[in-house]
């Protein structure tokens, strides 16, 4: 019920700008409403079953004792009290001591019993994600290309997201090293899963995709996509200063070599008149620039790695003409 809830929560609230858009702060509203009221629902029902159980049964544990005062000490202040044969005031001193050695455990595992119960569920919800086995995965003996030459080759390749229908069918291709080739085509045509494929985001699901002539499962995928340069369709800046995300793909980058970078992707410029440059924030995934900033940010840091394959994916789409002729 509370995962129900803050996923209403973090669902609107970077959205907030389309939900104004469209005017639905009132449905938005009713749905937060109805799944707090379930969530509140279930809180007071555990609570009425917590706030019943353990006065329960601390009233049976400390009843013991009182019963123990009431049959115990007529015993201890009468020799012949009815209740039974004369009990030393050591005797019942030692049993009400023994008896609280027994109640303390009682009281603690009581207590583990929510903490158990809070801490099981959550971490069932963490090995969910740890036992989830990787598709992607090196072979036993990978192969490393060092360098990467960028010899490019899809043979006759297929895939299908879903496993039905399929994206792309039969592509065959050869980009030899140094050439640059665009990829035109109507919008789900297939462009961004040809970069899936080369990157190995994914495996194909016929054909074979290879890199200077080596099927791309025999490569080690870490010291490949070290090499491999990318500019995502999205571009993505994380929390931090415009140089750190610059220097992210190579975080040893002097800040001449980060200014060169910026420059190479027309962004040195508008980067100065920010108010405190480089050192400027960008805020969570770069809120504070606009689509466009955001694009040469990201080409600058592709630019940066220096990779042996540089992608771009549509990474013009948000800036003016002259830019993207720049």
């Amino acid at each position: 019920k509370w995962s129900r809830l803050t996923d209403i929560v973090s669902d609107t609230i970077p959205g907030m700008r389309v939900v104004k858009a469209f005017h639905q702060e009132d449905r938005e509203m009713q749905r937060f409403h109805e799944r707090n009221c379930s969530a509140t629902e279930e809180f007071n029902r555990i609570h009425g079953v917590w706030t019943s159980f353990w006065p329960t049964l601390m009233f049976a544990v400390r009843g013991m004792v009182v019963l123990v005062w009431i049959f115990a000490s007529p015993r201890v202040i009468v020799s012949d009290s009815g209740f039974g044969p004369a009990l030393s005031s050591g005797t019942f001193v030692a049993f009400l001591l023994y008896m609280t050695m027994f109640i303390n455990p009682i009281d603690i595992i009581g207590q583990m019993a929510r903490i158990m119960n809070r801490a099981t569920s959550s971490a069932h919800r963490i090995f969910e994600v740890l036992d989830t086995e990787p598709q992607i995965v090196d072979p036993p003996e990978p192969v490393r290309l060092d360098p990467v030459q960028g010899r490019v080759r899809f043979e006759d390749v297929s895939f299908a997201y879903d496993g039905v229908r399929q994206v792309i069918k039969g592509i065959s291709f050869d980009v030899l090293p140094g050439e640059m080739i665009g990829l035109v085509g109507p919008s789900g045509g297939g462009k961004t899963t040809v970069i899936n494929l080369i990157a190995r985001f994914y495996e194909a699901s016929g054909g074979r995709v290879s890199i200077d002539g080596v099927d791309i499962r025999e490569l080690a995928i870490g010291h490949y996509r070290r090499q491999l340069g990318m500019v995502l369709q999205e571009p993505y800046l994380f929390h931090g200063t415009v140089a750190e995300n610059i220097r992210y793909g190579m975080p040893e980058a002097s800040f001449d070599q980060v200014v060169d970078a910026a420059r190479a992707a027309n962004a040195h410029d508008f980067l100065c008149k920010l108010s405190n440059g480089y050192e400027t924030m960008v805020g969570e995934r770069g809120h504070t620039l606009s689509g466009g900033e955001r694009q040469r940010i990201t080409i600058a840091r592709a630019i940066l790695s220096d990779p042996r394959i540089l992608i771009l994916d549509e990474a013009t789409s948000s800036v003016d003409t002259e830019t993207e002729h720049k």
